[in-house]
């Protein structure tokens, strides 16, 4: 993609500035942000709240692509009052990008909102995709319907909806799960996570922005794709291929009850770690997308080239 004006809603966590870095330099992106800030270079920032109308609706005037990823993290505690915010940070911004595009003269030729594999149920048995994945009722699958309901409710003639649910996305920068993993591997404690038999539905953040190409590039696709990697791996083999990639060669386990334990002193939940996502990328496989990370050794590797040594070693 090249020459192409990108907006980006929430674009300032792990995965937008990674969007920003791999598309900045040969288009023109503009960022919807809580806190603005300066412009620099080909990108600008527009300040919105994730809810209501303001002078951000310009941005959004013969944009090529809106991507929108909007949403509080789900690394707290599910009490009462983040489990609504949760919801309402996706349902209130994605209803409000809806709402603006509608009154535009040229709006966004194609939308790409984020969603997440985790709609799928914990599965042990089989992988998930989306032809036959099965959808339960818990609070994060929940999440996710709610989420996707609000998109699909919007109906825009002129512009193009893709919903991308995205794996636990694997990078570099800032923010995202990999310096967590290689703090514990650096203490001593990166073994397997609970029975360790869990699957883990990954993929690179290289992969991420090559499928948003790659997905705006091809009028003909709408709907919802897998963005994960082809071949997820049990915790176990994750943390495993994580380890002798940064050179250590053992890491102690978390048994689940340390885990709980651990996930309330630190204000999250263990699910995180503990649902087995077993889900695979069939419509964009069928579709032609090839991965430039489809193994874990090699999206590790690549990952960890990225970082200093400090950040894996302790020496």
């Amino acid at each position: 993609m090249q020459n192409k004006r990108i907006v980006i809603a929430a674009g300032t966590g792990f995965i937008g500035s990674s969007f920003v870095e791999y598309f900045g330099e040969s288009n023109d992106i503009i960022i919807l942000t809580r806190h603005a800030r300066p412009s620099s270079g080909r990108i600008r920032y527009e300040q919105w709240d994730g809810a209501h109308p303001g002078n951000w609706i310009h941005a959004l005037e013969d944009a090529d692509l809106l991507i929108n990823l909007t949403g509080k993290s789900v690394n707290c505690r599910y009490n009462a009052s983040n489990k609504k915010a949760i919801v309402n940070s996706r349902v209130n911004a994605t209803r409000a990008l809806g709402a603006a595009i509608l009154t535009l003269k040229n709006p966004p030729k194609v939308w790409i909102n984020a969603g997440s594999a985790t709609i799928y149920r914990h599965a042990e048995d089989r992988p998930m995709d989306e032809f036959n994945g099965e959808i339960e009722n818990d609070f994060s699958v929940q999440v996710c319907k709610l989420w996707e309901q609000s998109f699909n409710s919007i109906t825009l003639p002129r512009t193009r909806k893709i919903i991308l649910r995205i794996g636990i996305t694997l990078g570099w920068k800032p923010g995202g799960v990999m310096q967590p993993y290689l703090n514990l591997i650096k203490a001593g404690l990166g073994g397997h996570q609970g029975s360790g038999k869990q699957m883990y539905t990954w993929i690179h953040i290289t992969d991420v922005c090559r499928m948003v190409a790659w997905l705006y590039e091809n009028d003909a696709l709408s709907g919802v794709f897998n963005c994960t990697a082809p071949h997820p791996v049990t915790n176990k083999v994750f943390m495993k291929t994580l380890r002798h990639a940064a050179g250590y060669r053992f890491g102690l386990p978390a048994p689940v009850p340390l885990l709980k334990a651990g996930a309330m002193l630190i204000g999250t939940e263990a699910e995180l770690l503990l649902k087995s996502r077993w889900v695979l990328p069939a419509r964009a496989t069928r579709e032609g997308f090839t991965f430039q990370f489809p193994e874990l050794a090699g999206a590790c590797s690549d990952i960890l080239a990225h970082l200093p040594r400090s950040a894996y070693h302790l020496f």
